[in-house]
């Protein structure tokens, strides 16, 4: 609106995006697996005390 668009992003730039995304997707689906498995842990632990 105010100067037109910005430029396009570089090919480098969108590398940097994608990994950064592909890091951000893999850190999620991480916590969800740890955060499934937490209260297995819980139980497996109580039963050692």
């Amino acid at each position: 609106m105010f100067g037109g668009q910005p430029p396009p992003p570089s090919p480098e730039e969108i590398k940097q995006q994608e990994a950064i995304a592909t890091q951000t997707v893999y850190g999620a689906v991480g916590m969800c697996v740890l955060l499934y498995l937490s209260p297995f842990a819980v139980q497996w632990a109580s039963k050692l005390v």
